[in-house]
Parts: structure tokens; sequence; C-alpha cells
């Protein structure tokens, strides 16, 4: 440490020390980050009244006892090499994810909460603290998996302190050693996750999202694993990565050998579960000592991930909570592992004889070259990446078609999920799906609002089955399904091919894949150029997007005449939403004179056109004008 440094520090009275953090964190709840929410500011406030009622109570109570408080710096290089290899995730993804970068301000201030909490529990406790980089993979751990919306963040806040509570207070002794007993992200997680799935409230958290964009990178299994890599380089950790993906890998094979499809639907191991056995697992202080220990460990995460996402699913309970939940029981089996490893080495086995003929090093070195090869054939053959098999709709739709296992509950999903991002050509499968009934339960409503939203954003076939479905006909138009297996690989090429030959739809797709940062870098620019080409060639959907983005003011300076301009091309084209929201613009004079006779018009167009929205605004009193218009459905 710097001398100037060491004597700042000296200078410091340690009891002062947890000020400066809350502080900082009070000055971050002015940040217009955190302003925009009453919620965050509360949450906010919240945490530096109890951090300072905290503080005082210590100070009286140091003073009364007569303790001299001390810390000290102690840079550990597995606290400041996992904070690299978090930092490169968030990098990469927030490249392509825009909502990242918009969490960042709440990840630095969970980080300045966390350095006074420690420093507080652990002056609590004893007369010691130690200063060094070990908040920071608690912190970034937390939040790569799990964050909570802006009205209910102070249980973030809370879900930060239940990991240090658990690694200070939760204890054992393991060869003659006091240590933790839990990975602290990995109980907060797991505490939290159970609670809000007996809640069932995953709606108060950002996790359904994460689990879902961190797929969006192109190549964000390599970069996972080369950031894994350097961790497991300078830390004997490779076996568990290694034995966790390999299970899960061969249970997948498994499977898909007795069934005919895919477990995880579209890859042998999610993304979300790769990080996890790459970074949340990993921690060496909670994981076995012995080499064939680290194995079992490894074999029984992928082994409960597995198990957890077959029990998830059909229960109704999202299944990102599959590599969360089991984590802490894991922990717990460690010394048991150590214990039946070391019973096999005596007796048994004779694997006493094994380890031992190598290094620890030299064993580590093997075990990555091992793991790069895994890794490689994994990747080369498509079975992670958005290349993987599973991921074009024609496999499911064979899959259902034959009868084979989950296949059209599978497909109605996908279809599903397609729908909600803007894929027209899905809208309309699923409408087909449900209108048929003949590979899915059928749903006539749910069908009629698939083809509407498929109508509504331009595709021509949507609004034909629309009719046919009101008069009663069973023959349905389909799209071509191009487009649609170049959207599901994340395959832009197709979509700027189509786009330059005068598509609208793929001028669409490339923009929200822009928009996104879907399998290409995030690009407000060219999104907002790619809806103005795709609305020149007619597609409603890029014209009312154009006008959300014009209207918001989305990276660019709001501009209500081209918003307005826009939802008028959209609501002419038969986009039902796009006359709500222009109606809307002329009610409340959002950038537009006043017009009531206009606005009602336009909502009940919009009424007329089955939007059940603009049919219940019809019905009650009008805003006072100046009044923020609601978000729209889609």
């Amino acid at each position: 440490m710097p001398l100037a440094f060491s004597n700042v520090l000296r200078g410091l009275s340690p009891i002062r020390l947890p000020l400066y953090p809350i502080l900082l964190l009070l000055v971050l709840s002015f940040v217009p980050r955190v302003r925009e929410s009453t919620g965050l500011v509360l949450s906010f406030w919240g945490a530096c009244a109890t951090l300072l009622a905290w503080q005082m109570i210590l100070r009286a109570r140091i003073g009364r006892e007569r303790r001299v408080l001390t810390f000290e710096v102690a840079l550990r290089k597995n606290h400041y090499l996992q904070l690299v290899a978090h930092c490169g995730v968030f990098l990469y993804w927030g490249w392509y994810w825009p909502e990242v970068a918009n969490h960042a301000w709440l990840i630095g201030a969970q980080i300045v909460f966390a350095y006074a909490f420690d420093m507080l529990l652990s002056w609590s406790r004893r007369d010691a603290w130690r200063l060094g980089f070990g908040p920071f993979p608690i912190i970034l751990s937390t939040n790569l998996f799990l964050w909570f919306r802006d009205d209910w963040f102070v249980l973030q806040f809370l879900m930060v302190a239940v990991g240090f509570l658990g690694k200070e207070l939760v204890t054992w002794t393991r060869d003659g050693r006091q240590t933790h007993i839990f990975n602290p992200s990995g109980l907060s997680l797991s505490v939290f996750s159970v609670v809000l799935i007996l809640a069932g409230r995953t709606d108060l958290t950002w996790g359904q999202e994460i689990a879902l964009t961190l797929r969006y990178p192109e190549h964000m299994y390599l970069v996972i694993f080369l950031l894994g890599l350097m961790v497991q380089y300078f830390f004997s950790v490779t076996l568990m990565t290694l034995s966790a993906a390999a299970t899960l890998y061969l249970l997948g094979v498994v499977y898909s050998g007795a069934t005919g499809v895919y477990f995880f639907v579209d890859t042998s191991i999610p993304i979300a579960v790769f990080l996890g056995l790459h970074l949340l697992v990993t921690d060496p202080s909670t994981s076995p000592r012995t080499p064939f220990g680290r194995v079992l460990f490894g074999a029984l995460y992928g082994v409960s991930v597995f198990a957890l996402f077959a029990l998830l699913g059909p229960l109704g309970v999202p299944t990102f909570y599959d590599k969360l939940l089991c984590v802490p029981l894991l922990n717990l089996s460690v010394r048991a592992l150590d214990r039946f490893v070391r019973g096999l080495n005596a007796e048994t086995l004779g694997l006493d004889r094994l380890w031992p003929s190598i290094s620890s090093r030299q064993l580590n070195l093997g075990s990555m070259a091992v793991w790069t090869a895994l890794f490689v054939g994994l990747l080369t053959t498509d079975a992670v990446g958005s290349r993987h098999d599973g991921a074009n709709p024609a496999f499911w739709e064979q899959a259902c078609s034959e009868g084979l296992r989950d296949g059209c509950r599978t497909l109605l999903v996908r279809q599903s999920n397609n729908c909600r991002e803007g894929f027209a050509w899905s809208c309309n499968e699923q409408g087909i799906l449900l209108a048929q009934g003949a590979l899915v339960a059928g749903d006539p409503g749910g069908a009629a609002a698939s083809f509407t939203r498929a109508c509504d954003l331009g595709l021509a076939a949507g609004c034909a089955n629309v009719d046919t479905l009101a008069a009663g006909g069973a023959e349905f138009d389909r799209a071509s399904t191009s487009l649609a297996y170049a959207w599901a690989y994340q395959d832009t090429k197709p979509l700027s091919g189509g786009c330059d030959a005068g598509d609208p739809e793929s001028c669409y797709l490339l923009a929200s894949a822009h928009r996104a940062g879907r399998g290409v870098p995030r690009d407000e620019t060219l999104a907002r150029e790619l809806f103005a080409r795709s609305c020149e060639l007619g597609w409603a959907a890029g014209c009312s997007s154009l006008a959300e983005i014009y209207l918001r003011g989305d990276g660019v300076a709001v501009d209500s005449v081209r918003a307005a301009d826009g939802f008028s091309q959209a609501c002419g084209a038969g986009e039902a939403m796009s006359c709500l929201r222009l109606g809307l613009m002329y009610r409340l004079g959002q950038g537009l004179a006043p017009d009531p006779t206009r606005a009602i018009e336009l909502m009940q167009q919009a009424c007329a056109m089955g939007l059940e929205e603009a049919c219940q605004m019809l019905e009650q009193p009008a805003p006072s004008p100046g009044a923020e218009p609601p978000p729209p459905s889609r």
C-alpha cells in the first residue's frame, strides 16, 4: 500500500469511518436516476437512516466498553480477480442491453451500502475490520442474477444485508479454521428466491428479463468462458465448473435420446446457468477442499439444476430460479463430501495414490485443458449458443406434429415469447395453434388476440385471419418462415438482406434487434433509421415504434409532430394501439392543440378495432391536459 495512503488511513478515526459511505449513499439519492422514482428515494433514505442509527448506537456502546477499534487493509487476489470477471460480464452484457447501464447507479449504491454495513457488523462483534475488495464480488454476483424493481428496491438492500449477516454469523470449523458456511450471494439469492416463489411475486424483480437478455450478446458463452479461465488459472475451481457442465450436458443427451426433444428447449446449458457454474458456485471458501470432492460438488450442482428445472415448470414457477435455489444446500454438504472422499481415498479406491501423483497446479492446468476441449466441442457443435436446433421453430413444429414430449406446449410458448418481442409471424402462428385447437387446447379469444397483434404489426396474413376467425372459418393464412428462423437464431444477415431488398418486416426486425441489442450491439441511431425505412415501406409497427421514440425522446429530442405523424400512418394501416395513442395526444394536448372531438373519434376507432383498453378509456372521464398518457400495452 502506498505510504501516503497509509498515512491518510492512520489519521482516520475508525468509529467515524461508516459516516463516509452513509453520506455518499445519501448523496447518491439525489442523482437523476434515483430521483425519478419515489420508491428508490425512500429506499435510499431508509437505508441511510438505519445505518446512521446503528452507527450512533455502536459509538455509544464502544464508549461505554472503552474498546479500541482498528482496521487493516487486505487486498485479496480472489476478490479483485472476481471483480474483474464480474465487470467483464456486465460491460459486454450492457453493450447489448441498455437496462444494465441504467442499473449501474443502483449497483454502485449497493456497494457503498455494503461497505458501511460490513464495517458496522464487524465492529459490533469484534474490534477489527478488514478493508479490501470483499464486498464487490458479493454485490456484483447478486446483481448478475436478481434485481428488484425501483418501487421495491428496499428489498435489494435487505438482500445485501442477508448475505453479509450469513457470512458473519453462520460459520463452522473446517480443517481447524473457522469460516463461513454459505456463499454470501448464493445464500441471499436463494432465501429471497424462496420468498418470491411462495408469495408469487416474481414480478417485483427483473429476474426473468435478466435470464432472457443474457442471451442477447452473440458471444456471451465465449466471454464467460474466457473470464472464467482467468479465475480458474489462479484458483483450483476448474473441476467444479467442468463437472457441472459435463453433468448437465450428459443428462440432456440422455433426455433427448429418450424423448426426441431438448430438455432446456434451445440449448444444452442455459446461459444464466453457465454463468452460475462459473461465478456463483466456485467460491473456494464454501466448496470442498479435496479434488474429487469438487468433482462431486459440481456434479451435484448440475443434477440439482436439472431437477429444479423439471420441477418448477409444471408448478408454474419461473424456471430461472433453478440455478439459485440449490446453492446453500450444496454449501452445507461440503464437509460431508470431503469426509466421504477421504474415506474413499484411504479405504476403497486408493484415490490418495492418484491425486498426489501430480501437484495441485498440474491438476488444475490439466482440468482447464479438459474443460477447454469440452467447451470448444459444445460451441462448435452448437450445443450452446444461438444456433442450437431447439432455437429453430421448425424443430418444435415437427416435434409437436409427431406428438413428442411437451413438443406442442413448447412450440406455443416459443411462439408466444416471440410474439411479445414484436415478431408478427409468431403472433400469427400462435393464433393458428389456438384457433385450430388440434395440437393445443383451443382458445378462440386468445387466437383473436394473437391474429390482431399480428395484424397490428403489419402482417397481412394476420389481418386476413382476424376476418376468417370472425366468420367461423377453419382455413388460416400462413406467412413465410424464413424471417422466423433468422430471428430465432439471432442471425441478422437475412434480415439485413431482406431490408435491402425492400422487405418492411425485415427492416422492422433488424431495427428491433439493434434497439434491444439482440445479437448485435445496441445502436439507437441505426434503429431509428431502420424503423423509418420500415414505415416508409408500409409496415405499421415501424411507424408506431418510430412514433414512440419521438414521443418519449428516447435518444432524440422530443418531437410531438413526428410522433403524431407516425401514429397517424400506423392507425391508417389498421394498428389499433396507434389510433389510441394519437387519440390520447389530442385528448391530453401532448405536443398538439387539444381536440376532444378528434380524440374521441380516434379512440372510438381503436375500440371498434377490438382494442378493449380504448373502450374502457372512452367510459372514463378525460384526464386534465398535460397528464402523462399510459404506456402502450404491447
